[in-house]
């Protein structure tokens, strides 16, 4: 099957729940056709049976890399090409470095780094052969701000992050948008959806807070899912769309502080790094002199 020239096909993992969901349905209603991947097939039944032909939903575990080639093949087998590629399966974790096993960080890395960096390498062929496409990776404003017992979930997303701005300087055949997300009221904080690390009494006062807020912020959070997916489809058909694309005050005014807090720092400190440079005496000697 092939879409209209002028219809997207995307390929969206977590589309079950979420922001993948509300991509998914958005998508949909402007008559795009959507790939919409699930670690459970079975929650995409309703989507599946409200769009025939133009949605069709497959069973991925994005930690399986191999799988994530052969499902890029099977969506540009079905429908011709791959236009969008969401990379959006995760998930919470909390637990401070301590109390994180090395099965739970090489887990977490494997889904939110590994997984679609798979994805990415294997659809970036098609988008050379297309001349086009955008590739969405949903990250958080844990991706440039970081909280205590959120050190493993952020250093998946600073790794993705810094993954994608260097591919954005690599490829010139596709688009690439790192999506910044702060509270947003999905089920990422429901019940079972976070994996909590093996408390440690010595961490109850700075992780404890963090681990308190994930297991009862559910429903409390200020973002509006709908809001952002329309946000996402703006910045990705802008004139001039943006590498990150911060989404929610709380994010903003985090990533804002952030900044300064580096700025200032550079500022006081640059005197001494600055001062490492050889002495114009101890240079080495040009080759051949």
């Amino acid at each position: 099957m092939s879409t209209a020239a002028n219809d997207r096909v995307w390929l969206i993992t977590g589309a079950s729940s979420g922001f993948g969901r509300a991509l998914a349905e958005a998508a949909l209603a402007v008559g795009d056709a959507v790939v919409g991947a699930a670690r459970r097939v079975e929650r995409l039944n309703e989507l599946a049976g409200g769009h025939p032909g133009r949605f069709h939903p497959i069973a991925l575990d994005v930690t399986d890399t191999e799988r994530d080639r052969h499902v890029v093949e099977e969506v540009v087998d079905r429908f011709g090409r791959i236009d969008v590629l969401v990379n959006n399966a995760g998930r919470t974790q909390v637990g401070a470095l301590e109390e994180t096993t090395d099965g739970e960080l090489r887990d977490l890395f494997d889904l939110h780094f590994f997984g679609p960096a798979a994805l990415t390498r294997a659809a970036l062929p098609h988008m050379r052969t297309q001349g086009s496409g955008w590739v969405v990776q949903m990250s958080s404003v844990g991706g440039q701000v970081t909280a205590p017992g959120f050190g493993a979930y952020c250093a998946t997303k600073f790794a993705l992050e810094g993954l994608t701005e260097a591919v954005s300087q690599e490829v010139e055949f596709a688009r690439f948008l790192i999506v910044e997300p702060g509270a947003f009221r999905t089920d990422l904080f429901s019940r079972d959806a976070a994996l909590f690390s093996e408390p440690m009494p010595e961490y109850e006062r700075t992780v404890g807070p963090t681990r308190d807020y994930v297991r009862t912020g559910g429903g409390s959070q200020p973002g509006d899912p709908a809001k952002a997916v329309q946000a996402i489809i703006t910045a990705i058909t802008a004139e001039r769309p943006p590498l990150r694309l911060v989404l929610g005050g709380d994010a903003i005014d985090g990533v804002a502080g952030r900044l300064r807090a580096i700025e200032s720092e550079l500022e006081e400190w640059q005197e001494v790094g600055r001062d490492t440079a050889l002495d114009d005496g101890d240079a080495a000697p040009a080759a051949g002199s």
